[in-house]
């Protein structure tokens, strides 16, 4: 006889499914408690984004070819290298200021999609600070997960979407997007969905990275004249071009919203 709960044919099957979405629930809350883990700064950006030292070297490599394509992309490497480098100083730099505050409570971990790319990059300069760092990760067919810079008992491997995004919102009290795809415009998106619909009832700054590319792939401006959203909703983010430039906006804005400021409930 074997009990329910091991019986893994049951867990895995369509019956249990409540189960295993309420797992994804219980199981990162229990591991937060323990780690006393209650504000995080989040990082979204693109998987691909490679270091500025590898970029460089397979551009090398690329030209040594000749080939056009190779080169092209080799390139376009390149450009989008420097978010990840930027990723890295950025996350250094709030690990640092994070662990000069006097209070145990506020501690801004910084928080990642725990794969490679800007993920990784986030991750790495938290690691580089010898701070903690979350990496909420997921099975994904073409996408390793976690990196290697994640603070070990905080690396998580989501099944659900859905879950994952829970635990990106639940615990942030910060948001930095930096270039990346769909998936990075989907949590951007619904990011800003939830705090113009105050769903979100913290405060929570949103810095968008990398102003150059954010003007080339969002047209906002647009939206505010066809009417679709008002003009006061394009300050729901902010704009950010350098490491330090966004580090003073988090700094800032998280002193007045959570240190200089009562504790706020984010539950519904």
């Amino acid at each position: 006889m074997q009990k329910a709960y091991k019986n893994l044919d049951f867990i895995n099957s369509k019956d249990a499914r409540t189960l295993r979405i309420l797992s994804e629930y219980l199981e990162p809350q229990s591991r937060f408690r323990h780690y006393n883990i209650t504000d995080t700064v989040v990082f979204f950006g693109s998987a691909r984004a490679l270091p500025g030292d590898v970029a460089n070297a397979n551009l090398e490599a690329a030209e040594e070819t000749g080939e056009a394509k190779k080169i092209e992309k080799a390139r376009s490497q390149v450009d989008l290298a420097r978010y990840y480098d930027d990723a890295r100083q950025l996350a250094r730099m709030m690990t640092e200021w994070s662990k000069e505050l006097e209070s145990p409570e506020k501690r801004f971990i910084v928080c990642s999609g725990g794969g490679p790319g800007i993920m990784e990059a986030a991750n790495r300069g938290a690691s580089e600070a010898a701070g903690l760092s979350i990496g909420l990760g997921i099975t994904l067919p073409m996408e390793t997960t976690n990196n290697e810079y994640i603070t070990r008992e905080l690396g998580f491997v989501f099944h659900y979407f859905f879950m994952r995004k829970f635990w990106f919102v639940y615990l942030a009290k910060a948001l930095v997007v930096f270039p990346g795809g769909f998936g990075t415009m989907d949590e951007l998106f619904e990011l800003l969905t939830l705090v113009q619909t105050e769903k979100i009832g913290k405060r929570m700054p949103i810095v968008l990275y990398g102003k150059q590319f954010w003007d080339d792939v969002l047209n906002l401006d647009a939206l505010v004249r066809w009417g679709t959203i008002s003009e006061e909703d394009l300050d729901l983010f902010h704009i950010a071009a350098t490491p330090q430039g966004a580090f003073e906006y988090l700094k800032t804005e998280l002193t007045r919203m959570h240190l200089d400021a009562p504790v706020e409930d984010s539950a519904p």
